[in-house]
């Protein structure tokens, strides 16, 4: 199969009409929609570690969920002249990569595919209620779940395991008792673009005890659930970040492809987390 017709077949299963150009930023990076597909490779960022993972398996195809060129929209313009950007596209042409953004269509799918992924990597689709209210600001993004009573820091060891994490960012009292859980993964909990106070308004407006987040900003969510639990409310905060948050829709991404590639092989290759820690 050709790099277009995968395209083609993954846009048409999102459900959703496919998005002009100039709305979306889910485009080629690199290579041609004519280029013959060896084999395919999921990821949450096409870093050059990912790609020379994919070199190495003989994969020719890398479906990226967040950005190559360091922007949102994947700009190039500024790179000019850039040796970082300079030597990364050398290792993408030598090798003949093809790099393919899957972001706006699989968040605007008519089931989210990054919400798929996270509910299979945690078990959790059986407790999950979706929001529903009058004007809909909060169906535009995220998820309730009303899981087994807990703690949040029996939570916060729950996702160590789950999403192989070393270190896990947590706000609020670590023995608060924790039932009604909302997940605003990757950029849901600045906003979403949607309004810097809507994470607070969904913790609200929705009884949350916990918000697990992707993003944070120190001085917006966190802050308002740092003095609730100062002032004695069972209000918590669990911060994964972008990347931890959102890889398990790539990861579980393979399956649902296989409809769409045949008998092209699709694998994951883990982005990882960005970060160290000393």
């Amino acid at each position: 199969m050709k790099v277009g017709e995968i395209i083609d077949g993954i846009i048409e299963k999102t459900g959703i009409e496919r998005i002009s150009e100039r709305e979306t930023c889910d485009k080629l990076m690199a290579g041609s929609p004519e280029m013959d597909v060896t084999k395919i490779v999921t990821t949450f960022m096409a870093t050059v570690d990912v790609i020379r993972q994919s070199i190495n398996i003989g994969a020719n195809f890398i479906i990226t969920h967040e950005p190559t060129w360091y922007t949102g929209a994947d700009d190039t313009g500024w790179l000019e002249g850039d040796p970082v950007y300079e030597e990364k596209k050398k290792l993408i042409d030598h090798n003949k990569i093809a790099i393919w953004r899957f972001h706006d269509h699989m968040h605007q799918a008519k089931e989210d595919g990054i919400y798929r992924g996270f509910d299979e990597q945690l078990g959790w689709k059986k407790y999950r209620k979706a929001f529903t209210d009058g004007d809909g600001f909060v169906n535009k993004f995220g998820f309730c779940y009303e899981i087994p009573e807990t703690t949040l820091r029996e939570l916060c060891g729950f996702f160590k395991r789950k999403m192989n994490m070393d270190v896990v960012q947590i706000v609020g009292n670590p023995d608060m008792k924790v039932r009604r859980v909302s997940a605003l993964v990757g950029g849901g909990s600045l906003g979403a673009g949607i309004s810097e106070n809507l994470p607070m308004r969904v913790m609200r407006e929705k009884s949350m005890d916990v918000i697990i987040c992707g993003d944070i900003t120190e001085w917006t969510l966190s802050a308002y659930v740092r003095d609730a639990a100062m002032l004695g409310f069972n209000k918590g905060m669990l911060v994964l970040g972008h990347e931890r948050s959102e890889e398990a829709g790539m990861k579980y991404l393979p399956e649902w492809i296989k409809s769409v590639a045949g008998t092209t092989e699709v694998v994951f290759i883990d982005a990882e987390e960005p970060f160290m820690y000393l």
